[in-house]
């Protein structure tokens, strides 16, 4: 009953959010349910310490009991993810694979220990005495960005569909790259030895041979029945199984979630036939768009969700601000350090720094983020668990809503920018 109840209550959130935002604020639906989260649960943690009503003492007491990080590692992460990969335009993707490739698996690494080098510095210079390695954990946990505030908030903004793929593509991949660090890295927190190619070859090429084999046996299945609702439940089972499967053997569920969404998509953009139900939609997309947008929804009440864990003092301000600026100095770096490999490519015609900070700001961080740092709490003590998610509460906050809110100024100035630099360098070439 306090499940069902706990479920009612977001719900509730979430419809009266997207009500009141579309007819006044209209901003990016994730990000105004984000903010009025956060305030609601302000509300309820200012009230434990002054007022203490029964009342919202008995709510609170639910709404804690409600296991965040087992509902999104364990439950739908898997979906939004499936979701979010079913988006991903196969021609743009190919086009832009080398970008991609060195976002998801390279800058992310870089970003990672960059972060945490940086935040151990932070800690030494206020007395804050933390383990390097712990440091660097957080990194793992911070540095992924998020598929579905990219895919959600990002693919609003109006970007071009080389610069929109190759953000949401990273963040669909880089998802289980951050998975895989992060448990290398905990097994050096824990002191258990762990090779980190062996983790990465299992994780990933595991997560590969999972998903293909399932997504062949299952389409071989679709191919007996023209029933779009079937086709359906088979994409459905395909997710689930690839992702229970990946779990069972150790390999990354979330490069199998990407890898599933992205072949059945391609399947789907081949017998589209099948699955329309009028001429501009057809049921396929329908079905996993209204998926996506009640599981995002969700997920961003409980982000708001997690004020009422935190511990609120001056020094916890400070170490989020901190985090901050460590992670968009980390991101800034492991974007830049690849392009510094001659012959690297940049999509869209943005100069170097251009494009470094474009894809500096666009990373957002969320679910994955949130989920990592909750599920490290029985390895760590409790001030270490109260500084790294503090640390990491606050970039979230400050990714999804200050970056989420001003990215298409950012994205517009750097165009106007590009445009005047284009304009001056045909301008100049004429000349000579």
């Amino acid at each position: 009953m306090d499940l069902f109840a706990v479920f009612t209550f977001i719900i509730l959130i979430v419809t009266l959010v997207s009500v009141i935002n579309e007819r006044t604020f209209k901003i990016p639906g994730e990000i105004a349910i984000l903010i009025v989260s956060v305030v609601i649960f302000l509300i309820f943690k200012i009230d434990t310490f002054l007022f203490k009503f029964p009342f919202l003492i008995n709510i609170e007491s639910y709404l804690k009991s409600f296991n965040i990080e087992s509902y999104l590692l364990d439950g739908v992460l898997c979906f939004m993810l499936f979701a979010g990969a079913s988006k991903v335009r196969f021609n743009k993707f190919t086009k832009n694979i080398r970008s991609i490739t060195i976002l998801s698996f390279i800058s992310t690494a870089i970003s990672a220990f960059i972060y945490g080098l940086l935040f151990y510095l932070f800690l030494m210079i206020f007395k804050i005495n933390l383990n390097i390695w712990v440091c660097i954990l957080l990194g793992c946990i911070i540095a992924p960005s998020d598929p579905i505030a990219a895919t959600g908030i990002l693919s609003k903004l109006g970007m071009s569909k080389n610069l929109s793929t190759v953000i949401e593509s990273e963040s669909l991949f880089n998802d289980g790259i951050g998975v895989v660090l992060f448990a290398f890295v905990k097994s050096i927190v824990t002191n258990i030895g762990t090779n980190i190619l062996v983790v990465m070859l299992k994780e990933i090429l595991g997560a590969f041979v999972v998903s293909f084999v399932i997504c062949f046996l299952l389409l071989l299945l679709m191919k007996k029945t023209h029933n779009p609702k079937t086709h359906i439940l088979i994409s459905i089972l395909a997710v689930a199984s690839s992702y229970l499967f990946c779990m069972l053997f150790g390999f990354s569920g979330c490069i199998a979630s990407v890898l599933c969404g992205m072949i059945f998509a391609y399947y789907k953009g081949k017998n589209i036939n099948y699955y329309k139900i009028t001429d501009e939609k057809n049921l396929y997309d329908y079905f996993w768009e209204i998926i996506d947008s009640y599981l995002n929804g969700i997920l961003f009440v409980l982000i708001g969700l997690v004020v009422l864990k935190l511990d609120f003092n001056w020094i916890y301000l400070l170490i989020g601000a901190a985090s901050i600026l460590c992670s968009l100095c980390a991101r800034f770096s492991g974007v830049g350090i690849p392009l510094l490999i001659p012959k690297s490519s940049i999509p869209g015609g943005y100069s170097r720094l251009e494009y470094i900070f474009l894809m500096t700001w666009s990373n957002l961080k969320g679910g994955l983020s949130l989920a990592l740092i909750l599920s490290s709490r029985d390895i760590l003590n409790n001030k270490e668990f109260l500084i790294l998610l503090a640390a990491t509460y606050f970039t979230i906050l400050f990714t999804v809503i200050i970056q989420g809110l001003t990215n298409k100024k950012v994205y517009l100035l750097i165009e106007n920018n590009k445009a005047k630099r284009i304009r001056k360098e045909s301008e100049r070439k004429c000349v000579l």
